[in-house]
């Protein structure tokens, strides 16, 4: 029976253990042009001394108007692949393995003057309106993220993740909320998404798993729901995709983590859904700090792989604590050994 330390292989990725650090933008550091620096270095380096088995660079911008904020990280040009390099390079020093999360925050892009979507309607009152994408930008941004998979592929990621979730530019295409479009990409709301996927597995190696993030849940009166998203997703696993990473939220005032009343592993059974309706592996994300939690979830054949965000924010050293704790074989630095 699998547990939290049993190695994972899905095509050319093999993984020590099932614990991943998910995306978490760290905003508050300017990453000049986009490219990321010592802070991000350390911050991803240290998760990887910490036991991580496998960590995932936050989101990472295909565009400039694409960032979140101006403070984000982007790998929208070539003079961004070094700094990525570097990151990547030292992380497999430490057995870890690393991926990317490339995205594009479309109407929510609090810097984009103005920000782009597929049709004009603002996140809320504090966000700008955003400029309707026409049929041929559309087209232009799905080759944007091809570009920067190839990017990442150059900077050495062993494997890239579509950001198709939280309320930002792919969730918007896919969601009957966001999409009021008259053209193919109206007619056809996960086509966008679709294009995407093809796109980035065309110039990504054959071995090589793609990842995609989406929300299963929309949290607003007349939002989508599990069933709605997994018809969405196999569209998704036609296209190439061989891992969801089944997060929810990110439309209306209730964002990712779920809200006031969302306990330890909120999500899981949104995974297990996906993971059942699909037949596919899926990684579950979601308020699963807690050793025992994150544990359950492997031993009880809910996902393949545990997210544990805050808990890695919190403990770079999560994953050793955690063996540590459930009896596992991650290896503690010998640097460290007096600690533990």
């Amino acid at each position: 029976m699998a547990d939290l330390f049993t190695p994972y292989v899905l095509k050319g990725l093999s993984l020590k253990n099932r614990i991943v650090m998910p995306p978490m933008c760290q905003y508050s550091v300017q990453a000049e042009d986009g490219i990321p620096n010592n802070w991000h270095f350390v911050h991803y380096v240290s998760r990887a001394v910490g036991g991580a088995g496998l960590i995932i660079v936050e989101m990472t911008a295909v565009h400039p108007d694409g960032r979140i904020t101006n403070q984000d990280t982007g790998i929208w040009n070539d003079e961004q692949i070094p700094a990525y390099r570097k990151i990547v390079d030292e992380v497999h020093t430490y057995g870890a393995r690393i991926g990317i999360q490339l995205g594009h925050a479309g109407r929510k892009a609090e810097d984009a003057n103005p920000p782009v979507a597929p049709s004009a309607i603002r996140f809320d009152e504090k966000y700008r309106i955003p400029r309707a994408l026409s049929t041929e930008e559309a087209k232009e941004m799905v080759h944007a993220y091809q570009q920067a998979a190839r990017r990442s592929v150059e900077a050495g990621f062993d494997t890239v993740e579509i950001h198709g979730a939280h309320g930002y530019l792919i969730h918007q295409f896919h969601s009957p909320i966001t999409n009021r479009r008259e053209d193919v990409y109206g007619q056809d709301l996960p086509l966008f998404g679709v294009e995407v996927v093809k796109a980035v597995r065309e110039v990504v190696p054959e071995d090589m798993p793609v990842i995609m993030r989406v929300s299963a849940k929309e949290y607003v009166d007349g939002g989508y729901d599990v069933d709605y998203i997994a018809e969405v997703c196999r569209r998704y696993q036609e296209a190439g995709v061989d891992v969801f990473h089944i997060s929810s939220g990110g439309e209306g005032h209730i964002g990712a983590n779920g809200g006031p009343k969302a306990g330890a592993g909120y999500q899981v059974d949104l995974a297990e859904s996906m993971k059942e309706k699909l037949n596919v592996p899926v990684i579950a994300v979601g308020r699963l700090e807690g050793y025992e939690d994150a544990q359950k979830v492997v031993l009880d054949g809910k996902a393949d792989l545990v997210a544990v965000g805050r808990g890695m924010l919190k403990d770079p050293y999560w994953a050793l604590h955690a063996s540590q704790s459930l009896q596992g074989d991650e290896k503690i630095p010998k640097q460290y050994l007096r600690g533990f």
